[in-house]
């Protein structure tokens, strides 16, 4: 409701009937208003226990299950303005080397907020947004400018960035690693089920899925099979394991409401 008010007062309109019109007078004016919804918090590194977590299990367990001529697909979604993408390449190449990384990684970044994908495209971060890289790490894949900093221009292009609707918009494929942190939390019950169906069908049968710490599963989901409870990673459950009809009714529901 905050957020909503503060889009009426940008516009001069006083109450929710005259913000509908206005809305179904001017379609354009739901970019702005979900650009104002939407809460685009994200830091390098964020919950760094997790992070090291991932570092030391997670990542070198996918390298073990992978030919060395393997591709490894990574997807964030929900990744606002990028800082938990490089988080992802900057572990991944160090864990590969850059040149195995360039050859074999592939990463999909989506966020249903076009502007918030503009600026995590281009890379570039205040001086403020990077205190939490470890020296070495900034030193080795950013560089910097009088604005702050840039991360390299030569493993970005390993990253495919799009809009995309987790709830609605058909789910990457084949992905060994689904990092989907602290935006779970801001849907309902029904809605999360669907999300977590399309983010299952959307993992490899070993992949992982990486939620935040606010992030929660409901209890009669049974897609997913925890990792780590701690650091709230999970593995695709089995087929023989999960309640198939669930699965398939959370994908055939039409509508989906976000907030009742």
């Amino acid at each position: 409701m905050r957020s909503v008010q503060l889009r009426l007062n940008d516009i001069e309109i006083q109450c929710y009937s005259d913000y509908r019109e206005y809305l179904e007078a001017h379609p354009d004016e739901f970019t702005q208003l979900f650009s104002t919804i939407e809460i685009n918090f994200s830091c390098f590194f964020r919950d760094i226990c997790t992070w090291d977590y991932v570092k030391a299990v997670i990542i070198p367990g996918i390298i073990a299950g992978k030919s060395q001529s393997e591709q490894i697909r990574v997807w964030s979604a929900g990744c606002s303005t990028g800082e938990e993408v490089y988080t992802l390449v900057m572990l991944l190449a160090e864990a590969l080397g850059i040149e195995q990384f360039q050859k074999r990684v592939k990463i999909f970044a989506t966020d249903v907020d076009s502007e918030a994908i503009q600026q995590a495209r281009s890379g570039s971060y205040a001086s403020h947004k990077v205190l939490d890289i470890p020296p070495y790490l900034l030193n080795k894949y950013f560089q910097q400018t009088s604005q702050g900093y840039i991360f390299s221009p030569d493993l970005r292009s390993s990253i495919i960035w799009n809009r995309h609707n987790i709830i609605e918009d058909a789910p990457m494929s084949k992905i060994d690693l689904l990092a989907c942190r602290n935006t779970l939390i801001y849907f309902t019950c029904e809605a999360k089920t669907k999300v977590l169906a399309r983010f299952y069908f959307s993992l490899a049968d070993r992949g992982i899925l990486f939620l935040g710490k606010a992030d929660g599963i409901p209890n009669n989901i049974d897609f997913f099979t925890p990792i780590s409870l701690t650091q709230h990673i999970f593995s695709k459950a089995s087929k023989s394991k999960i309640n198939q009809r669930l699965l398939h009714k959370s994908l055939l529901r039409n509508t989906v409401q976000l907030v009742r």
